[in-house]
């Protein structure tokens, strides 16, 4: 089952039909910030940006990419992979590119720019795009660090503590009272956020505020996960514990050019960072500390951020764990790989985290999942994904409106001739009369006050003479 589904706001958006998706989202960031009142402190923008890439297209088609981004990376011998990196490239491009347009239009100096991903990397299966999430265990759905952990990268002027790599634990929630902190808004005035400001630990590198984060729990696929501090725990698992294991290319002992760091720091995004900084520095109004981006400023970041497992492998302190047989339990600051099951040595941890799991078990709502609904295929809506109950109901309103006004021009001419009804006009329309004024009699269908307000005094009438 297939249909188009590009919108802009809430019209069907057919011109985009053809383009590739992670272009026409940065053409229409760029597009937006240009017609942004920059010079308008009253205006300030909130831009989300969510780029399809690289997550797979059709099941026909999954792994689509420009000629001219694959052709740079011929070193690499697997072709999915090869065609992976070529969506990478773009959206890489995309955001230098918006990066280039805040610039241009003089508001990076007063911006934050948060780059993230939203889970781990589909390894295999219907949806893989043959991203990596080594070294750590399992992929995208599932309760291992390989699915729930994310990364970002956070940039802004105001930022205190500036490139340095923060392992605070945050959760996806987290983002909004933190963002609107950084805006100078008051979070806290929003009642019953899930959410913490985490501003400070991020600009300054306080210690996080948050303490535990629920991964999930789901009683559909029978799994549940939570985190504290640095204890992690997990109970049942998913797609029949296939996605428990440790997937994804290495990167190790391979071939590969070496990392185009003078292709970060010259890019559209790198020339702009580095451009603003040089003009705030001239100004007097850089941060304090701030300088700029070098190849081995770059290089330190990148081995801080990476993440490394000790190799307990095919040693004795390697404990296997099986979440659809017991309970297990992690410390994920020293073992982020999973690979050493703690909940026979730690007893009481694994207790506690059960019981905090209960508490939030008794406060959670039942899962909202319904049946699929055949009515919602795109052949039946012009070969188009859209709301098709709402769809449903305005097609019926046209329909009911269209009767209405025939109706009401065989009233009048029955009217003019001073004239009952005569045997020879058409049974359908009397038949619509009367099933509209039943219909609307037993509320058999919702329509619109128009269309209830027309239909009424040709139901009255009806209703007169039956």
């Amino acid at each position: 089952m297939g249909g188009y589904d590009m919108r802009r706001n809430m019209s069907v958006a057919w011109d985009a039909a053809g383009r590739y998706s992670t272009d026409l989202f940065t053409e229409e960031a760029v597009r937006l910030i240009g017609e942004h009142p920059a010079d308008d402190p009253e205006s300030p923008l909130f831009l989300y940006l969510a780029h399809l890439a690289p997550h797979t297209g059709n099941r026909d088609n999954p792994f689509q990419a420009l000629d001219e981004d694959v052709a740079h990376f011929g070193h690499i011998a697997d072709p999915e992979r090869r065609v992976y990196a070529a969506m990478v490239r773009r959206l890489d491009q995309g955001v230098g590119e918006v990066v280039a347009a805040l610039r241009q239009r003089g508001m990076l100096e007063d911006s934050v720019i948060l780059f993230m991903s939203d889970n781990g990397a589909p390894t295999f299966g219907i949806h893989s795009n043959r991203g990596s999430n080594f070294p750590l265990r399992g992929m995208k759905e599932s309760p291992w660090e390989g699915g729930v952990r994310g990364v970002a990268a956070l940039w802004s002027p105001r930022l205190a503590a500036p490139g340095r790599v923060s392992n605070a634990l945050l959760h996806v929630s987290d983002w909004l009272p933190t963002l609107l902190s950084a805006a100078g808004a008051n979070a806290s005035a929003l009642p019953l956020l899930d959410g913490v400001d985490q501003w400070d630990a991020l600009t300054r590198g306080g210690p996080s505020r948050r303490l535990e984060v629920l991964h999930n729990i789901d009683d559909i696929d029978k799994y549940a996960a939570l985190r504290r501090g640095d204890w992690k725990y997990v109970t049942g698992t998913t797609h029949e514990g296939e996605a428990d294991h440790w997937f994804g290319e290495q990167g190790r002992g391979v071939q590969n050019p070496p990392y185009p760091l003078d292709a970060v720091l010259h890019s559209k995004a790198g020339a702009a960072l580095a451009g603003l900084g040089a003009a705030m520095q001239i100004k007097g109004a850089a941060p304090d500390g701030y300088s700029p981006l070098t190849r081995a400023a770059a290089q330190r970041l990148r081995a801080e951020a990476e993440v490394r497992c000790p190799d307990v492998a095919d040693d004795d302190k390697a404990v296997a764990c099986n979440p659809l047989e017991a309970p297990c339990l992690f410390n994920v600051r020293e073992d982020p790989c999973e690979r050493v099951n703690l909940a026979a040595a730690r007893p009481q941890v694994l207790l506690s985290l059960e019981e905090a799991l209960g508490r939030y078990r008794r406060t959670m709502l039942p899962p909202g999942n319904v049946p699929t609904d055949p009515l919602a295929n795109p052949a039946l809506w012009n070969g188009t994904w859209t709301n098709w109950c709402s769809e449903q109901d305005d097609q019926q309103d046209r329909r009911l409106q269209g009767a209405v006004v025939a109706l009401h021009q065989l009233d009048e001419r029955r009217q003019g001739q001073h004239e009952h009804l005569p045997d020879g006009v058409s049974t359908l329309a009397a038949m619509s009369l009367a099933t509209a004024a039943a219909v609307l009699a037993v509320g058999l269908v919702k329509v619109s006050p128009l269309v209830e307000l027309s239909l009424a005094p040709l139901v009255q009438r009806v209703q007169r003479t039956t």
